[in-house]
């Protein structure tokens, strides 16, 4: 697929102010109650900031008319201005119904100025690898109102909205410094169409601004605690020093015990066993520490962690529970193994391999966030997946985090001293997650283990694993993409704990 060809028109300075963004911000325009829409800052009366408005906003075009229109566009300034087509611009992307049009319009005429399409650059399942493409302005909207920048803005935004984690364009040479000017790297000079063109590349930041947000702390702010110690440091639980006692200890954030009690509850047992379990330790019991509003609130968050426990067979053996009190819950689980499961054991060449259960879907009010699928699960399934690494015993182990499967494979690699590669076509992945939020979210029950290669699979009841990609010598996460393209994903370090 080509992408971004061209404006039609050689951009003057004007054309890339950062101040021309003319998109219509999410709820921006409402319908009123005879269904026409209504613009939110006129029903407000904010007549300074209506008055600093261009005179065009963009949206997706949905109607025949609206694609008719910017088609028609496209063939003026490819086909008949610039002379790169015979005939007609059109290419298979038009056809694919996952491709998304979006149009600038003029906003008291409604006319169609401009337009840019995006989508998935190959066929087959949406990996989160998209394109933008045939970005064009009519000739008479082209100068100082910003119409083509505004549009790369526009698309952009959407790429990333739709879950894109990485979003190129060819753009044609003389249009680089626009896209330059707007954020975009270059990647290599390409020819589309017998003319020359630069592949370049919209930096998405996801996976590094959620390990960053998450997890890169840790390393400044346990500065000399040694925390899980040598060998352990940043481990997944701590081993208790002369006994075979696994000790993990997680709370759960304040906003989720208040509005969701039970979920609560229920992610407060789910995470500590999940902890032991990538250390292979069997679990022996839970300690709960609750604040609450009143009894009725703590009632439910103990409803939801009494379910667990009662799930995963596992007692809640005391704790401690104080009312009158903003919303605070934290667990504590206790486990047994003579042989614990580093997080830190991989080393460069080692196969990478998710092992992840697929079941379930977005939980209520966490959509691209948290994938619940153990709430779902019969006990005998949850248990046989907490047995999975203690049956395996690979080389390293770590159960995925708040940092996504991304950034949890960087805290593996940081512990162990290297980095790794992420495949992302063979990463196990349900049918109604998109990559980026797959990549960032919480999924309920998924280990990351590495190995030599060849080492057999986890045996872990209804979860599904695949081997994903290897350790490197280096250090950061990598994503490789079909066409053998690897993009960063974290650029070194996730906690700062450094090598276990």
């Amino acid at each position: 697929m080509s992408g971004v060809l061209s404006e039609g028109y050689s951009l003057d300075g004007g054309s890339g102010r950062s101040g021309a963004d003319t998109s219509d911000v999410p709820g921006g325009r409402i319908a009123a109650a005879d269904g026409l829409p209504q613009d939110i800052l006129a029903l407000l009366g904010d007549r300074s900031t209506l008055a600093k408005q261009p005179g065009f906003h963009i949206e997706q075009a949905v109607t025949a008319t609206e694609l008719a229109a910017y088609r028609r566009l496209r063939r003026a300034a490819f086909v008949h201005e610039q002379g790169l087509f015979d005939g007609h611009d059109l290419d298979g992307r038009d056809d694919d119904p996952r491709t998304l049009v979006l149009v600038a319009r003029d906003r008291e005429t409604g006319t169609v100025l401009g337009g840019v399409r995006l989508g998935p650059a190959s066929d087959g399942p949406d990996l989160g690898w998209w394109a933008g493409g045939r970005l064009v302005v009519a000739r008479g909207a082209r100068g100082p109102l910003g119409i083509g920048a505004a549009l790369v803005r526009a698309a952009c935004a959407r790429a990333e909205a739709e879950g894109a984690l990485r979003f190129e364009a060819t753009v044609q040479t003389r249009n680089e410094p626009l896209f330059g000017r707007l954020g975009w790297r270059r990647v290599r000079s390409v020819t589309v169409a017998g003319a020359p063109h630069v592949l370049m590349r919209w930096p998405i930041g996801r996976i590094a601004a959620r390990t960053a947000a998450t997890k890169a702390v840790l390393g400044p702010l346990l500065a000399g605690v040694l925390p899980g110690g040598a060998g352990f440091v940043g481990d997944d639980g701590a081993p208790v020093p002369g006994t075979e006692t696994i000790a993990a200890c997680d709370a759960i954030v304040p906003s989720m015990v208040e509005r969701d009690p039970e979920w609560a509850g229920w992610c407060a047992v789910l995470v500590n066993l999940n902890d032991l379990a990538a250390m292979g330790a069997t679990p022996v019991g839970l300690l709960d520490a609750l604040g609450a509003r009143d009894a009725a609130h703590a009632s439910r968050v103990i409803w939801g962690l009494r379910r667990a426990a009662d799930a995963y067979g596992v007692p809640v053996l005391g704790g401690h529970t104080q009312l009158g009190v903003p919303a605070a819950l934290s667990v504590t689980a206790l486990g047994v193994t003579d042989r614990p499961v580093p997080g830190g054991g991989g080393r460069p060449g080692h196969a990478v391999r998710l092992t992840v259960d697929l079941g379930g879907g977005w939980r209520p009010g966490y959509a691209g966030g948290q994938w619940d699928s153990t709430t779902r699960r019969r006990p005998h399934e949850l248990r046989a997946m907490l047995r999975a690494v203690a049956a395996a015993r690979p080389a390293a182990a770590k159960d995925v985090s708040m940092a996504g499967i991304a950034g949890t494979l960087g805290m593996l690699a940081e512990a162990s001293g290297c980095g790794a590669v992420l495949d992302v076509a063979a990463v196990p992945r349900p049918a109604g997650a998109t990559a980026g939020d797959w990549l960032t979210c919480f999924p309920g029950f998924a280990m990351l283990t590495a190995d030599a290669p060849g080492a057999p699979p986890l045996s872990a009841g209804p979860a599904t694993g695949a081997v994903c990609g290897e350790l490197t010598a280096g250090q950061g996460v990598g994503l490789r993409w079909p066409d053998g393209e690897i993009t960063e994903a974290v650029a070194g370090s996730v906690t700062g704990l450094g090598t276990a």
